[in-house]
């Protein structure tokens, strides 16, 4: 069974909340420069690809400070969650070709809607081991609730 998340107090849920701040910070960013790099290389395809190799480059790096024991489990490892990289790909590449025609806020905003709706599904159900936070009116509501927000900030 899987335990609910518990997300009242403690320096670890501020440190963690503190993080994912400055990803979400980052997004926009990265997606402004790949833009930016897409469109000064005339290829949105190089751009990403450069960015990936940045992001390898740096993953490499802290793996190699990391415990190696996962190795072994590898084999053992459902294959889908492989797939996890494809949806980096077609985030980073999509952002490349969209973000220059499109804007950034849009295309964000839109990134945005759509990570409230799959994190809440997948918090419901507790999909791919993720700890289960279920959908009530309450949280649907503040769901609803940040989607307008993000479309008041988007509106000229």
């Amino acid at each position: 069974m899987k335990k609910k998340i518990n997300i009242n107090g403690g320096d670890k849920m501020i440190s963690f909340a503190t993080v994912m701040l400055i990803a979400g910070i980052g997004i926009p960013i990265m997606a402004a420069m790949t833009s930016s790099l897409g469109k000064h290389l005339g290829s949105p395809v190089a751009a990403s690809t450069f960015a990936f190799f940045m992001a390898f480059c740096i993953a490499l790096l802290a793996l190699m400070f990391t415990d190696k024991s996962f190795v072994k489990q590898i084999p053992s490892t459902p294959k889908y969650f492989f797939v996890a990289g494809a949806f980096i790909a077609f985030y980073v590449l999509s952002i490349s070709f969209v973000a220059p025609h499109f804007g950034i806020g849009n295309a964000i905003f839109f990134v945005l809607v759509g990570q409230m709706l799959s994190a809440a599904v997948i918090d419901h159900y507790g999909l791919f081991g993720a700890q289960i936070n279920q959908l009530s009116m309450t949280r649907t509501l503040g769901i609803f609730v940040m989607v307008f927000g993000i479309w008041l900030t988007q509106r000229t």
